[in-house]
């Protein structure tokens, strides 16, 4: 891809971003994500591969459709209460088709149908575009129009998003499918709280970002795509994949790592909202994630391939990437000590 024209469309990203969360109108927030669309499109599409221009072409329907929906939804607001307001959306139709047009953005159940074939269908570093940095302007606008929210849809959405995130991924090979499930499954715990603690989902999102940028950039570093890759990955950078195999229980929510900060709190809030059940159901689904992120560690650190490659072992690499991913893997695995300061500031 032209350098020009990556760094237009990087830039667009950041501007398309920047105009939705720093927007107070409707208008200019359907501008900043419409913007984050058509700049997202070349850096799918970029290797010119059918399965890419499938996955572009996927993209652009459903963020369109989502997008049109979602101005519905702020017109509608507007004819009936004369407000363009953000935080004004008070109108139960207009929430209603906000909450479908969100849900569609994000990839939650039941729009959930276009996500992993999206990132099936480009390279790992737009993937990783696509599941943390475009996650974050639809979030924000959830946060903005929370009190307005119907808690009771939210919270199905979310106890469906979590379950079939886990139980899709459980027979999947690709690790980008994989990485795609375990997103829908992460925003399902962001959605069942948004209500009541709106911080919390957010301090979840950023959680979930640092957990998932040292997995995407592992993976692009040891070049693997599938599992039956991953159980030869080790002969390349021992000590990377070894630590890849605690940023994904990290990402399964074990207790000593970052990912248990996020869903103890979770548990916590929802059991003094008096939703016991719900945090029970909730907490048990998440079971069905750690399974495939065990597998998902077992291939990496513990199979042995039948016969092992013979070269040099990576031990160096680019020294720019190397700080990058190690500052994002100590922090994705040794972030709990820290969650006194988090209670405090929250």
């Amino acid at each position: 891809m032209n350098p020009q024209a990556k760094l237009l469309s990087i830039t667009s990203l950041f501007l398309g971003s920047t105009i939705t969360i720093t927007s107070n109108h409707w208008i200019m927030a359907w501008t900043g994500l419409e913007i984050n669309t058509l700049a997202i499109l070349p850096l799918i599409s970029k290797s010119h591969h059918p399965r890419a221009i499938e996955a572009a072409t996927k993209y652009f329907l459903v963020q369109a459709a989502a997008s049109a929906l979602l101005l519905f939804s702020s017109m509608t607001n507007a004819w009936y209460t004369g407000q363009w307001d953000i935080t004004q959306l008070t109108h139960p139709t207009s929430c209603l088709l906000l909450t479908t047009a969100i849900s569609i953005k994000l990839g939650l159940v039941p729009f959930h149908f276009w996500f992993p074939e999206v990132l099936q269908g480009t390279s790992l570093t737009t993937g990783l575009l696509l599941a943390t940095a475009l996650k974050f302007p639809p979030i924000t606008l959830l946060l903005l129009t929370s009190p307005s929210l119907n808690p009771t849809l939210l919270t199905i959405l979310a106890v469906a998003s979590t379950a079939l995130g886990g139980w899709a991924g459980l027979n999947q090979t690709q690790t980008r499918k994989i990485l795609a499930f375990s997103s829908i499954s992460h925003l399902g715990w962001m959605a069942i709280i948004l209500v009541y603690n709106p911080k919390l989902t957010l301090i979840t999102f950023y959680l979930y970002c640092l957990m998932t940028i040292p997995i995407f950039l592992t993976l692009n570093t040891i070049k693997t795509l599938k599992l039956t890759t991953m159980s030869t990955a080790w002969t390349k950078i021992p000590p990377l994949t070894a630590t890849l195999m605690l940023m994904l229980l990290s990402l399964a929510g074990l207790p000593p790592l970052t990912g248990f900060l996020p869903k103890w709190l979770i548990i916590q809030e929802l059991t003094k909202q008096e939703m016991t059940p719900t945090a029970t159901i909730i907490a048990l689904l998440s079971l069905l994630g750690l399974f495939f992120y065990l597998r998902l560690a077992y291939c990496a650190t513990i199979t042995l391939p039948p016969n092992s490659i013979n070269h040099m072992k990576q031990w160096q690499t680019n020294k720019s990437t190397k700080m990058f991913i190690t500052t994002f893997i100590t922090l994705s695995i040794m972030l709990l000590p820290l969650s006194p300061m988090i209670f405090t500031t929250s």
